[in-house]
């Protein structure tokens, strides 16, 4: 397989998982060791497509970022100082909690194993809250109060242990927090961009010295792949919110557990 076959099969990927409570750094690993395409360069260019994501959420909801950069607070609006409160908020633990223990994650958990784990207790958590989440339902960004993005914070961080998903970590919080799924969804994906935006740049900086100028083309192919996916993925995911419950996914992190481990059987 050429490599930039397997670089745009990791930008679809990256950018269809990404946003999904499926893990896109779990999928990436398993993909990744699939195709043989690993090392500290193939985890630099993990890590370099997610940017391509990221984009695909500040483009997508490119009126509410800027209606954030107003500094102006809007009644019954997730905006100004407010929204950049909750923003901040939901970061912070992932920021310090990163920082501490990032060199060990990376170095004993990004492997199928561990991924396996994340996935099967993650699926089996959605399958259990789906069924017992609180009646109470808040909807609409503009009900989300500090203690709500600080829970969701605390369990932003449960997603550093690759295949638990940081979408999946997140939307869960904030339904155990008695937030409506779809809310809860469309916060995830806006409290992604700090942070993913923050450890991409940081992962890139330590990374930065692996690369040539060889490099740069294949990995603008899979920017722009992860973001064209992204787009698709998030899109759709947020019409079937209305529809469906976390449930399929839960089955789904359930069935690629099981197979990966049964993968690994000698």
């Amino acid at each position: 397989m050429t490599e930039i076959i397997q670089i745009i099969i990791l930008g679809v990927v990256e950018g269809l998982t990404e946003f999904i409570p499926v893990s896109s750094t779990g999928h990436l690993i398993i993909v990744g060791h699939l195709m043989g395409f690993v090392g500290e360069k193939a985890a630099t260019f993990d890590v370099f497509i997610q940017l391509g994501a990221i984009l695909a959420v500040l483009f997508l909801y490119k009126e509410r970022f800027l209606s954030l950069l107003s500094f102006e607070d809007q009644p019954n609006a997730f905006s100004g100082r407010h929204g950049l409160l909750l923003l901040a908020t939901t970061t912070l633990p992932a920021l310090i909690i990163g920082a501490l223990v990032h060199s060990y994650i990376k170095q004993y958990l990004f492997g199928p194993t561990t991924v396996a784990i994340g996935l099967g207790i993650g699926g089996v958590i959605m399958i259990f809250i789906e069924g017992r989440r609180p009646a109470e339902q808040r909807a609409g960004l503009h009900t989300l109060q500090v203690k709500d993005a600080l829970a969701i914070g605390f369990f932003q961080c449960l997603a550093m242990w690759p295949g638990v998903s940081r979408s999946g970590a997140t939307m869960v919080g904030g339904m155990l927090m008695g937030i409506e799924r779809k809310t809860a969804a469309e916060y995830s994906f806006l409290a992604a961009v700090p942070v993913m935006a923050a450890a991409t740049v940081f992962d890139l900086y330590k990374a930065s010295s692996l690369l040539t100028s060889s490099d740069y083309l294949t990995f603008l192919i899979g920017f722009g792949i992860s973001f064209i996916a992204a787009m698709i993925a998030v899109k759709t995911f947020i019409k079937w919110l209305g529809k469906i419950t976390l449930k399929p996914f839960g089955w789904y992190r359930i069935a690629m557990a099981l197979l990966i481990l049964g993968l690994m059987r000698p």
